[in-house]
């Protein structure tokens, strides 16, 4: 008597808890290990192929169910599944027990909710029977991990910090109070804002904060944003995505956000940001998250800010001139430095500090000051502070070969200062007399080289469309130092 195979249900409800239960069967015989997780990572149930992968990884074949799928299949990538709710229908799987061809398939309820998911072992041996496929895999594994330490290395080396809180010279009340807060924010991973006139060292220490910091192997980037023209501002720090306009490069071009990724962004001169453009900023700060011109793309950055100014941003939130919510944005960790006037007591030690860069830089012997040269800067204002004492310094030792500065020696550099407030009694002085002569018409040395270089400057960005990347390649310099003379 032939026996007739029974019907299929005609119901969809059965049929589909046939058909469930058959492909399950059918997985279970025919893969070679396969496994059942649930909505919490946690095993449920193992099949009596896959017990068999266990003593490799360290488990008896007893010692699974009811334990986080992480904690039993290293490098497993169950939980995503879960999580995600999509299907990894083919991978590669490598640990202890070996090379695997595996496939995960989410499990959902009657509602569509994931509840768990499955795995299973399709080939336990792939290197022998899919060679070709295994060798390439190899090889794009290697060349994406050797690209990736080239181009961190890159970064380590482009973008590493200059400085150090020991750079910040100065043993006063008001230097060791602005080091102590720079170790102190430099612990953590909040916005800092520094304030202070125009020279007192806000770049030196937005470095050294980056250098004392948990992000000091990540990249350290700064732009000027005084420098860039407005119309190049969004480009600068949210990139460009490619052909995103006219002229624009084709793989398109990372901003300053993405270049900082991981690492520190300083934003330099912050008061001098449009206000169109601040809202943007904002945003960014807020959701860590940019777009770049022309993409609908949006991109997670992990970035730590730190701005500086040496503008009222106060007094600017009160005329209208900043956005009053980017200001309390910034204004989380505030350090103020103090102006030169006001920590004089630090004035030797800044001097021979920076007589000793300049002898590097010029390749000249270091020259020491007297105590009158000391004696007169100590009674200069310096408006430009440090930056205009090294100014003065320079000069005054790369117009003489003595080694020795004495006040004569500053009296035509500080007599060229408007805000000189050098006494008439200095110009007076034995040996005054020998000092040189002003001659109308004739610029000092270091002065004609900074106007030729800023010339050159102006007119390779001219050529070049404000493209910074382009301009230091025609001038024949990095972009970093491209920078830094933009930023003097």
């Amino acid at each position: 008597m032939t026996v007739m195979p029974a019907a299929l249900p005609v119901d969809t409800d059965s049929l589909l808890k046939m058909a469930t239960q058959s492909m399950f069967d059918t997985f279970a015989q025919t893969a070679m290990g396969m496994m059942v997780v649930d909505r919490q990572h946690r095993i449920v149930w193992i099949s009596e192929g896959y017990k068999r992968f266990l003593p490799a990884l360290g488990h008896a074949e007893d010692d699974f169910v009811g334990r986080r799928v992480e904690e039993v299949v290293p490098n497993t990538m169950m939980v995503q599944v879960i999580e995600s709710g999509q299907p990894i229908l083919v991978d590669l799987l490598t640990n202890q027990a070996g090379t695997f061809l595996v496939s995960r398939l989410p499990l959902r309820d009657a509602d569509g909710t994931v509840i768990g998911a499955m795995g299973m072992v399709l080939l336990d041996h792939p290197e022998t029977t899919m060679q070709p496929l295994i060798a390439k895999f190899s090889r794009l594994q290697r060349d994406l991990d050797n690209a990736r330490q080239q181009l961190a290395e890159h970064l380590t080396r482009e973008r590493r910090p200059k400085h150090t809180v020991a750079s910040f010279i100065g043993a006063s009340a008001p230097a060791m109070e602005v080091k102590r807060q720079a170790r102190r924010v430099a612990q953590t991973d909040s916005t800092v804002l520094l304030l202070g006139e125009t020279g007192t060292g806000k770049e030196l220490l937005a470095h050294a904060i980056h250098a004392a910091s948990s992000r000091a192997a990540r990249p350290f980037v700064g732009v000027n944003i005084a420098a860039v023209p407005d119309t190049l501002l969004e480009a600068e720090f949210f990139g460009v995505a490619a052909g995103a306009y006219t002229g624009a490069d084709r793989k398109g071009r990372d901003g300053k956000f993405k270049l900082a990724h991981g690492g520190t962004l300083f934003l330099d001169e912050i008061g001098d940001m449009p206000l169109a453009l601040q809202s943007k900023l904002l945003r960014v700060l807020q959701e860590q998250e940019v777009e770049p011109l022309g993409s609908n793309q949006v991109q997670h950055v992990d970035v730590r800010v730190i701005a500086a100014t040496s503008r009222d941003l106060a007094a600017m939130v009160r005329a209208g001139s900043f956005r009053a919510d980017l200001y309390y944005r910034l204004n989380v960790l505030p350090i103020r430095l103090p102006p030169l006037r006001d920590r004089l007591s630090d004035l030797e030690a800044l001097a021979e500090t920076l007589a000793d860069d300049i002898a590097r830089r010029s390749g000249m012997a270091h020259k020491s000051l007297s105590p009158d040269a000391l004696e007169l800067l100590a009674r200069q204002p310096w408006p430009g502070n440090i930056r205009e004492l090294r100014n003065a310094l320079e000069q005054a030792s790369l117009m003489t070969d003595d080694g020795l500065l004495t006040a004569r020696h500053f009296q035509a550099v500080l007599e060229d200062n408007p805000s000189s407030a050098m006494p008439a009694a200095v110009a007076a002085q034995p040996g005054a007399e020998a000092a040189a002569p002003k001659i109308a018409g004739v610029k000092s040395l270091p002065q004609a080289v900074a106007e030729l270089e800023a010339q050159a400057i102006r007119e390779a960005l001219t050529a070049t469309g404000g493209n910074k990347l382009a301009a230091s390649r025609l001038l024949g310099i990095s972009r970093a130092t491209l920078y830094e003379k933009l930023s003097t």
